[in-house]
């Protein structure tokens, strides 16, 4: 490409040059004198415009790389968040099922739980970030869905302590670390988990003990897929933390986003 651009470039510099040679100066003389004393008068203006041509193309890559690199950051977020949505609503399901035979009053509040958590996760997920209030309500459904299907089997331990609620977060990120810790703890274990959001920061604490080697190494590959989300859409704006030790404990620290003005408004 390059090699062909000069060949041309140089053709055109002869051509422009013996033009203004003859044409314009009309100084009769050779070729070559021409090329000595006019040369450079082709040479700066096409080296201007080539500079504003190459210029134009590195910007107009740069848009088409800042494109794909968008629309490829897009579409790994819609099949991370597709691997989530299923693999909670289909524990859910399994929860209403076994308790249509063995505890059928308990069945209405629990179907009702569930479609308020389905309209969050159809309604609220393809959206970049949701309300930390409606996030929050989306989890304090499950715990309470959780406290049902987990009685007299696992103690749960939930706590909140928000400042305030005028703030958003990519929506399914808490509940990723929050489902894994019910299904990979150990039965008649304690669950805890902590919810903190000061100064726009959010903690989220969650430990819990597990079953065996193995269920250890399931969760650990389960919180890749939120590691994934964390990088893609906060970069440096948040720490994960895994600790193994009696207990299983994981660690999520973000810097949320300040609720837009125009919203507040309305």
């Amino acid at each position: 490409m390059y090699v062909g651009y000069i060949f041309v470039f140089v053709i055109i510099s002869f051509l422009a040059t013996q033009l203004y040679c003859y044409s314009f100066a009309k100084c009769g003389c050779t070729v070559f004198k021409c090329l000595s004393d006019y040369l450079w008068q082709s040479l700066v203006p096409l080296i201007f415009f080539s500079f504003v041509w190459m210029l134009y193309r590195f910007l107009d890559e740069q848009e088409k790389v800042a494109a794909v690199k968008k629309e490829h950051v897009e579409m790994e977020l819609k099949f991370l968040k597709s691997q989530i949505n299923p693999h909670v609503l289909f524990n859910n399901l399994n929860t209403i099922y076994s308790y249509s035979i063995e505890k059928p009053n308990e069945v209405p509040d629990m179907i009702l739980m569930l479609s308020d958590n389905l309209k969050h996760v159809l309604h609220e997920s393809n959206s970049k970030t949701v309300p930390l209030e409606k996030e929050i309500q989306f989890i304090d459904n499950y715990i309470r869905f959780q406290r049902i299907r987990v009685e007299g089997v696992k103690q749960i331990q939930y706590e909140k302590d928000i400042d305030s609620y005028d703030y958003e977060i990519a929506p399914l990120l808490l509940i990723t670390i929050i489902e894994n810790a019910f299904k990979h703890s150990a039965l008649h274990s304690d669950i805890s988990i902590l919810i903190k959001v000061g100064s726009g920061v959010l903690e989220c604490v969650c430990e819990n003990g597990f079953k065996d080697e193995d269920e250890a190494s399931s969760f650990k590959i389960g919180l890749q897929n939120l590691e994934k989300r964390l990088a893609l859409i906060y970069e440096d704006a948040y720490e994960l933390n895994i600790k193994k030790g009696e207990t299983f404990k994981v660690y999520l620290k973000l810097i949320l986003t300040n609720v837009p003005s125009s919203a507040v408004e309305r």
